[in-house]
């Protein structure tokens, strides 16, 4: 993709949105230099408040401490920041030492806050993950360990979770990889046997890994993923199916507009990497179809972007960050390949919305939140088990990187 030169298109000024990126990324690397790190039981705290407060007894998820290691590699490999190659230094060996399977592989579902096992199981999102992050931290560190382990959860996926007979991938395994009866990510989803969410990652997780360590196997299974998309996941309307059994019944109709939106950058940088012109040329209207539905269904009169839509049509309007984050990287995305103007407004928009509303300009990081009546969600945390900087540090590595300054 041709990068967007700095210039004044439609009224909008590419440098002034890139330095503002740059200054909020410095902000929530910040915050979490600041707020997040466990000097006492080693790692990151498990949970921090709407108002900076650590939960030093809270349980340890690999989702975080797989986007953060993946964030900090990020942050060292954009501008040479020496707090985030020691902060990823400190969290690849955290992983190492706590959430790696040494007997059966993979990595650990959840720990106490003294990095004891509490959950054992086996989720393919966080498999995913750690090759996400790993291929990152090797990039800056030129660790043979990092890729190799990358690598093995490569294999450990293809072997286990990846379905010979009707395609696709199982959700969820014990720890030494046999069935297990809740497959669920969390309590809200649907107990599925196929999900969207956790192909979308695998997905993203083997771009990442296709463009650091390319192999023939690496590239026919991102190749195959994104073949499923377009053949199972986006439906005639441009959206996707959430859950499906195993022999693809889809198992509900919940639209879920972040996903969308994600969805059509990801899918597009999936097929960058693979370096097909005519896979990219078949991509091309079915990834602005999604940005075009998200925006005409997902987008309501605040400028921001809705959360769900229900089987029975209800909307669910609360704002959540990282429906934002990936609505500006989405609609950027969908600009830079089309040319088209509107995504640019859209884009802009929700950052406008995001700037008063979600992030915290007094103490760093973004809340949760904004609820249908445009207050602010104090109630959930900063930092969770699943919420880290992944995806608003991505949406300002993702339009830095989109923008060139001379």
């Amino acid at each position: 993709m041709d990068k967007t030169i700095g210039e004044n298109i439609a009224g909008f000024d590419f440098i002034a949105f890139r330095n503002e990126m740059e200054m909020e990324l410095s902000r929530i690397i910040k915050w979490w230099l600041t707020y997040a790190v466990d000097e006492k039981n080693e790692g990151f705290f498990g949970e921090i408040s709407s108002t900076n407060l650590a939960n030093a007894k809270a349980d340890k998820g690999v989702i975080l401490n797989t986007r953060l290691l993946w964030g900090f590699s990020e942050g060292f490999l954009h501008n040479k920041n020496e707090d985030c190659l020691l902060a990823a230094k400190k969290t690849f060996e955290y992983i190492q030492k706590n959430f790696l399977d040494r007997t059966n592989g993979g990595l650990f579902w959840l720990l106490d806050y003294k990095g004891e096992i509490v959950n054992p199981k086996k989720q393919i999102y966080a498999q995913a993950f750690g090759i996400y992050a790993l291929s990152n931290y090797y990039l800056l560190s030129n660790n043979e360990e990092a890729i190799l382990l990358a690598e093995d959860l490569f294999e450990l996926i293809e072997k286990y979770s990846f379905d010979k007979i009707s395609n696709g991938y199982y959700e969820a395994f014990t720890k030494d990889w046999q069935p297990i009866a809740d497959l669920r990510l969390s309590e809200k989803d649907v107990n599925a046997s196929k999900t969207m969410n956790t192909h979308l990652h695998i997905m993203e997780a083997y771009t990442k890994l296709c463009s650091v360590r390319p192999s023939d196997k690496i590239k026919s299974a991102l190749s195959n993923l994104v073949s499923l998309f377009i053949d199972k996941f986006i439906d005639e309307q441009y959206h996707q199916r959430l859950f499906f059994d195993e022999k693809w019944n889809s198992l509900s109709r919940t639209v879920s507009f972040g996903h969308d939106i994600e969805c059509s950058w990801l899918l597009w940088e999936a097929g960058e990497v693979l370096g097909d012109d005519e896979l990219l040329a078949k991509l091309k209207p079915i990834c602005l179809n999604m940005a075009e539905a998200s925006l005409n269904q997902g987008i309501d009169e605040t400028g921001a972007m809705i959360y769900d839509q229900f089987e029975d049509g209800h909307l669910d309007k609360e704002k959540h960050w990282w429906v934002q984050n990936e609505a500006v990287i989405g609609f950027f995305n969908a600009y830079q390949i089309s040319g088209d103007e509107r995504y640019l407004k859209a884009m802009k928009n929700v950052w406008s919305f995001s700037k008063e509303y979600l992030i915290d300009t007094e103490t760093g990081e973004w809340f949760w939140s904004v609820l249908d009546n445009n207050e602010i969600n104090k109630k959930d945390p900063k930092a969770s088990a699943w919420k880290a900087f992944y995806h608003n540090g991505r949406m300002c590595f993702e339009v830095m990187n989109r923008i060139q300054v001379s």
